[in-house]
């Protein structure tokens, strides 16, 4: 399935590496061309372990491109994975959706045929039901684009084998037939017995906000464990 990845920092840069070596065809776009010219020249700019090793096949293999085109990933992707940052903001400690709107509009203006849009970025709930309906009335493709959630888990040090062998795969939809899609590029995933969540846009949304609250509220009860030993 011809695939493209939006964001090439340290979720996108995993993704699109490890679906091409899953055997898909991958589209890799960023507006930074320095990065892209990195990572074609089989240049990871972050440590991770692995993914040197799987850049390098995905690129021998032929299944992955770079390019800062969004009409070009859109004539020629099917499935468009968003993976682009979503910072604190300095002054609310609110997501920063900046880069998200952006990628959303850049992109909409150039689907003239079905796509499905996946989000990964982690966003306030309430995101992809805006973000669904901004597709809908500025794409050609009107309401034959669709947009899933599909929030990522990955751990630093980790995050290759987070992605082909994840505890759980959570993708929020609209309409059945987009889980189907994403059932069919996750099957080489999926086939090592990988539970398979599909749940509506909102609650992928609230999974991931849940399992990073829960993921602070066990560091912050642990150190406080250390300092009442140590008191």
């Amino acid at each position: 399935m011809r695939l493209s990845v939006i964001g090439t920092g340290y979720l996108g840069a995993t993704h699109a590496a490890c679906m091409a070596d899953l055997g898909h065809d991958v589209l890799a776009l960023d507006t930074d061309p320095q990065k892209l010219q990195m990572l074609a020249d089989g240049q990871v700019p972050f440590h991770e372990p692995g993914l040197t090793d799987v850049l390098h096949r995905a690129l021998a293999s032929g299944r992955l491109r770079f390019t800062t085109s969004f009409a070009e990933v859109a004539e020629w992707a099917d499935v468009h994975f968003l993976c682009v940052g979503t910072p604190q903001r300095d002054s609310s400690g609110a997501a920063d959706l900046s880069q998200v709107n952006g990628a959303i509009a850049s992109l909409a203006e150039h689907l003239t045929r079905p796509s499905l849009v996946v989000g990964k970025s982690t966003v306030p709930v309430g995101t992809a039901a805006r973000l669904t309906a901004e597709i809908a009335d500025t794409s050609p493709a009107g309401d034959q684009a669709h947009l899933a959630w599909n929030p990522e888990f990955l751990r630093e040090g980790h995050a290759v084998a987070d992605t082909v062998r994840p505890d759980r795969l959570v993708v929020g939809v609209s309409h059945p037939a987009d889980a189907e899609i994403l059932h069919e590029v996750y099957a080489p995933v999926l086939d090592h017995g990988v539970p398979w969540l599909v749940t509506d846009l909102a609650t992928a949304e609230l999974v991931k906000t849940a399992s990073n609250a829960f993921l602070a509220t066990k560091i912050s009860f642990i150190n406080a464990m250390a300092e009442l030993c140590e008191a």
